[in-house]
């Protein structure tokens, strides 16, 4: 009878990291697509990403379900226990970036009605930093892979300098040229938004590290103070 209960709770366990993998690749997709929608003007992208939130939201709340249920029922040791509990956190963290992906969408709208004053270069490498620290960090967790889960952490950094390089460089337009103060302030924000994607990237590696060791670490090699845009 142990037997069986412990491989239906495996076989749940699985299920829950599924939903968890399954969710990971909508928002990942979701800012990828408000990123589309922002570099090709695109409106009618932007809103696809802006109505399709609820996916996320629905995805949300049965994963925390599932986690419950098998925190419930299924009286998991240990190390289960934090496997179910990292679970919890990440899908927090997803969830958030989902409503990182419907803000840069919404600021795509606008930005849809404006001549980009410069090409957008490094806001788009900003996108594709902080969308790859989300896939890996998703990719530790599922394959319980520690080293992942640490160089996850160490991309913050590359993270952090473009974010504080392009904010220097944003305010230093509208220093110069008051007429670009609104366009720039719009891209602030979506950088903004996209470096707040790789700190819940940054939260999902730390909490793989905490499921596979037991220690919760900030595995992060700086954890400066950035910049905020103001509206």
């Amino acid at each position: 009878m142990a037997t069986v209960v412990r491989k239906s709770f495996e076989e749940q366990l699985q299920e829950l990291q599924d939903d968890l993998l399954r969710m990971g690749r909508f928002v990942e997709g979701a800012v990828a697509k408000a990123m589309r929608a922002l570099i090709n003007q695109d409106v009618n992208l932007a809103n696809e990403v802006i109505q399709e939130d609820d996916i996320a939201d629905d995805l949300d709340v049965e994963i925390f379900t599932k986690a419950m249920k098998l925190l419930a029922l299924q009286q998991p040791m240990a190390r289960d226990l934090r496997i179910i509990g990292t679970a919890l956190k990440i899908v927090t963290d997803l969830e958030r970036i989902g409503d990182h992906a419907v803000d840069i969408a919404k600021l795509a709208r606008i930005l849809s009605k404006h001549k980009f004053f410069k090409p957008l270069v490094d806001i788009p490498k900003l996108a594709d930093l902080a969308l790859g620290m989300v896939h890996n960090s998703l990719q530790a967790y599922i394959n319980r892979d520690i080293e992942l889960a640490i160089q996850v952490c160490r991309e913050d950094d590359k993270v952090d300098e473009l974010y504080e390089s392009l904010f220097e460089e944003l305010v230093g337009y509208m220093e110069r040229d008051p007429s670009l103060v609104e366009q720039a302030t719009y891209l602030l924000f979506v950088a903004y938004f996209l470096e707040r994607v790789a700190d819940h990237a940054t939260n999902m590696a730390e909490f793989v590290f905490f499921a596979e060791t037991g220690r919760l670490e900030q595995l992060a090699r700086s954890h400066r103070s950035r910049p905020e845009p103001t509206p």
